[in-house]
């Protein structure tokens, strides 16, 4: 007899929507539980962990997440501050995870942004997310807020001392945004 494999949320906890996708209910699925446990380990030994886990962006050409890290600046040029820049234009014909994330489990996307921008050493996030997205962005925007509330981004971000911003941005819904030199000029 064949059985199939059960269905259940494997990394988002919440990806069909039948939980609070606030804080609270993050917080109960156990998203920013030892936020600044992970950061302790380094921002060069976090990358090391993203290399050897064979993560791959999700995009066209399912680039090595790990290498694409490395590849930032390991000391900031004076006057030159990195940023993450986060794509959820979702501009891909037939992709639809991105507006997923953002309705049902956004506090996902921002402790893993916090993670990355950390190991990057970025000083901030800029979610560009697709114009279209509007209880998406009315999500998003709440949980952004709702993590500055509780100190988990910003000033000493999650107890971390580091200082990490979010900043999110609204396409207006041009298939070119999904282009990265494209989305940093629409930004």
């Amino acid at each position: 007899m064949i059985s199939s494999i059960e269905d259940k949320d494997r990394i988002f906890t919440n990806i069909y929507g039948f939980q609070d996708w606030g804080l609270e209910g993050a917080q109960k699925r156990g998203d920013w539980d030892d936020t600044k446990g992970l950061m302790s380990r380094g921002q060069d030994q976090i990358i090391e962990d993203i290399k050897s886990s064979g993560l791959r962006g999700r995009g066209g050409a399912g680039f090595p997440t790990g290498m694409k890290w490395s590849f930032m600046p390991k000391e900031p040029k004076p006057g030159r501050p990195s940023f993450l820049l986060i794509n959820a234009d979702e501009s891909e014909p037939g992709s639809c995870k991105d507006r997923e994330i953002l309705r049902h489990d956004p506090h996902k996307l921002l402790e893993g942004a916090l993670i990355a921008g950390f190991a990057m050493r970025a000083r901030a996030a800029y979610i560009y997310i697709r114009g279209e997205f509007i209880r998406e962005a009315e999500n998003l925007f709440a949980a952004v807020a709702q993590a500055y509330d509780k100190g988990l981004l910003g000033k000493n971000a999650a107890g971390s001392g580091y200082d990490f911003d979010v900043f999110v941005h609204r396409g207006a819904g041009a298939y070119i945004c999904g282009e990265e030199t494209a989305q940093i000029e629409s930004l």
